[in-house]
């Protein structure tokens, strides 16, 4: 852990995590670190390094650690010292046992599944009408994309990985915007969505979340990442479950009224995502310069 003495005795402390997968996710590290008593902490959700700032650390950060892995995610420090302006040296994590080649195989799975059906879903919004489905369709994308970028930035600087970040979140921000927008417009011509096909897009995704869990799970450590991804994958479950309910409503009240909510509700969720990963990337490359 790279460790700064300061005049009033306070250290500063530095690691990185294994688990995140949207800003929720940095809300509640925040919250479990607090819950121990350390007020003065930061976690990024673009480059997935948490700072904080502790007195008698020998004593503080065991606590910060078993917190933290008591809500599912893995922490390594950071201890090496810094060579260069870029922090190539400084921001490798101590332990990378658990990034196998099986794991690193386990995790292009996820990318195809995710991204692939992301697509799928998104072309599927497109021919039943629905812009709940391509709202879905943003969720599997930005979480394809978001863990394409956490294999490609394994071992890389803490800037490099922040500027990933800023691009990914841009893109992920004008895809949100567009879902937005679109629903927008079909708000005023009511253009009612088919509602079998998109209820059998949303059970197909809903499948799909759960295969993309299956592979990750052998390569589980501890009770950190195993708790993780069942946490993402009911959370993406939630967001299937709310399409199917929207179809189911759709044929039922005979309106496109549920579907434009639900859309509005996702989109809405997606974009805040995206400006927290811009937000933390911005933050972490100015801290770089």
């Amino acid at each position: 852990m790279t460790i700064a003495a300061s005049t009033d005795k306070t250290e500063t402390g530095r690691y990185r995590i294994t688990g995140m997968d949207c800003p929720s996710c940095a809300g509640k590290i925040e919250k479990a670190v607090r819950s121990v008593g350390v007020e003065d902490v930061k976690v990024s959700t673009a480059t997935q390094i948490m700072t904080l700032r502790v007195d008698d650390p020998a004593t503080r950060l065991p606590e910060v650690e078993r917190a933290v892995a008591g809500i599912g995610y893995r922490l390594d420090r950071l201890d090496r010292p810094a060579t260069d302006g870029e922090g190539d040296i400084d921001d490798l994590p101590k332990d990378l046992a658990h990034i196998t080649p099986a794991y690193r195989r386990a995790l292009w799975i996820v990318i195809l599944l995710n991204i692939g059906y992301g697509v799928i879903e998104a072309v599927g919004g497109f021919i039943s009408g629905s812009q709940a489905l391509k709202a879905d369709a943003l969720d599997f994308l930005g979480d394809g994309l978001i863990t394409f970028l956490g294999i490609l930035a394994i071992g890389w600087s803490l800037a490099w990985r922040a500027r990933s970040a800023l691009i990914q979140g841009l893109f992920l921000g004008a895809l949100g915007l567009g879902v937005l927008a679109n629903t927008a417009y079909r708000i005023l011509v009511q253009q009612q969505p088919e509602a079998g096909l998109m209820g059998l897009f949303a059970v197909i995704a809903l499948v799909v979340n759960v295969v993309a869990v299956l592979p990750l799970l052998p390569h589980r450590t501890g009770d950190a990442n195993v708790r993780a991804v069942w946490l993402f994958s009911r959370n993406d479950a939630i967001g299937n479950a709310a399409v199917v309910v929207a179809a189911g409503l759709v044929a039922w009240t005979g309106t496109a009224w549920p579907d434009l909510v639900v859309a509005a509700v996702i989109a809405g969720l997606f974009l805040q995502s995206s400006w927290s990963i811009v937000r933390d990337a911005r933050a972490d490359l100015r801290e770089r310069t």
